[in-house]
């Protein structure tokens, strides 16, 4: 995951708010306003991003993914178990990357 230094600069996205492990802020893009939180604690690098009335799209999604990760970087948006499914807002996705293990991915010929 990038510095939240380097987050704080790319344009369209505004800070709301800036800890030690994360921060909120607040997309814009096509006229519509996405709420983004990020965090790296635990393990994880995590970025949840929701808009009220619409759940963002893959190009949305790919958007996010450049403002807070490298572009070398693999993260993924995960399906779990449907014992540990979990669905506190309609319109959320969520980015997630491990720190200290690498993503599998499958032969670029199978994408």
């Amino acid at each position: 995951m990038k510095t939240l230094t380097e987050i704080q600069e790319a344009p369209l996205l505004k800070p709301l708010m800036i800890g030690d492990d994360g921060g909120m802020f607040e997309y814009q893009y096509e006229a519509r306003k996405y709420r983004i939180i990020a965090s790296f604690g635990g393990g994880w690098d995590h970025v949840s991003i929701s808009n009220p009335t619409r759940t963002p799209n893959w190009d949305v999604m790919c958007r996010i993914k450049d403002i807070f990760f490298d572009p070398d970087e693999v993260v993924m948006q995960l399906h779990p178990a449907k014992d540990n499914y979990v669905n506190i807002h309609e319109h959320c996705l969520h980015l997630w990357k491990p720190q200290h293990a690498e993503i599998p991915v499958p032969p670029i010929e199978m994408v």
